[in-house]
C-alpha cells in the first residue's frame, strides 16, 4: 500500500481533545518525573515541541515561573491554552528553522515518529539547547508491545487487538517507523549528547487506558472503515465493551530518553 500523506490523529478533529485529556492522566506525571529529576526550576528557557494539548505547557510555566519561559510549538496550536510564561508558536519542526534558542531545556512527546523528517527534527531541537542543557524525547513503541489487550482470551480482546492491528498498519502506512522509540538512547548519543539514559512507563489497565482507546477509535473510525480494516458493526461493538468497562486495555510502552548537551 503506497504511504497516505498526512497525520492519522488530526488535531482539528474534535476528538482530539478526549484523546489529548487521556494522554495527560496517563502520561504527565511520568513525564513531570522525568522533567523535575533534571532539575527544572524557576528561569529555566524551555521549548515544548509538538505540544498538543494544554497541560505539559502549563505545568512547565508553573515550574520555570516567574523569571523564565515555555515556547510551545506544534503545527496546530488551537488546544494550546496562552499563559503569562507561554509563547505559542505555529512550527513545523521537520521543516522550519528552529526557534531563537538557547533552551536549557527541550522536550517533546509522541511527536517525532510522526514526523517524515525526523533526523533533520532531532538535530533542530539539539541545535538550540545551551551548553548543558537538556533534550527529553518520548516516544511509545507499538512494535514493542503491539495488543490492544494483553489477554487474549475471548471475543472482546481478539476484536480490540484486531482494531489495534489496524491503527499499527495506519500508522506505519503514513511513515511511522513504530520501532522508534528504543532507538532514542542511541540516537541521542549519536546527536552528540553526553549522559544519556532512558525508561519506559508501561500502563496495562484503567480508566484512562480505556478512555485513550475510545478517543483514538473514534479519531481514526473512518480510516479503518475506508481502508477495510474494520466494518461499522465491529468499531461499534469495541466501543460498547470498552463503555461497560470489559476490557483491560493496555498502551504501547511509552520510552523517555535524555541527554545533555556537553
Amino acid at each position: 500500500m503506497a504511504a497516505d500523506e498526512g497525520y492519522l490523529l488530526d488535531n482539528r478533529q474534535a476528538e482530539a481533545g478526549d484523546r489529548f485529556a487521556a494522554l495527560a492522566r496517563l502520561f504527565d506525571p511520568s513525564t513531570f518525573r522525568h522533567l523535575r529529576d533534571l532539575g527544572l526550576g524557576p528561569g529555566w528557557r524551555v521549548w515544548e515541541v509538538g505540544a498538543g494539548g494544554p497541560s505539559v505547557p502549563a505545568w512547565l510555566a508553573g515550574r520555570v515561573a516567574p523569571d523564565g519561559e515555555v515556547l510551545a510549538s506544534d503545527l496546530d496550536t488551537r488546544w494550546i491554552e496562552p499563559r503569562p510564561e507561554v509563547r505559542v508558536l505555529r512550527h513545523d519542526v521537520g521543516h522550519d528553522a528552529p526557534p531563537d534558542g538557547p533552551f536549557d531545556l527541550v522536550h517533546a512527546r509522541l511527536v517525532l515518529v510522526h514526523v517524515p523528517e525526523r533526523d533533520r527534527a532531532l538535530a533542530s531541537m539539539v541545535s538550540v539547547l545551551r551548553p548543558g542543557g537538556w533534550l527529553v524525547v518520548e516516544e511509545a513503541d507499538p512494535a514493542l508491545q503491539p495488543l490492544a489487550c494483553l489477554e487474549d482470551g475471548g471475543p472482546a480482546e481478539q476484536l480490540a487487538n484486531r482494531l489495534k492491528t489496524g491503527f499499527r498498519q495506519l500508522m506505519a502506512d503514513r511513515g511511522v517507523d513504530l520501532r522508534y522509540g528504543r532507538t532514542l538512547p542511541r540516537r541521542l548519543r549519536a546527536a552528540g549528547l553526553v549522559g544519556v539514559s532512558a525508561d519506559a512507563y508501561f500502563p496495562i489497565t484503567g480508566p484512562a487506558c480505556a478512555d485513550l482507546e475510545r478517543a483514538t477509535v473514534e479519531q481514526i473510525r473512518g480510516r479503518l472503515l475506508e481502508a477495510g480494516l474494520a466494518t461499522a458493526e465491529e468499531i461499534e461493538r469495541h466501543l460498547a465493551d470498552l463503555a461497560a468497562g470489559a476490557l483491560d486495555v493496555a498502551t504501547s510502552p511509552m520510552i523517555t530518553a535524555w541527554g545533555r548537551k556537553p
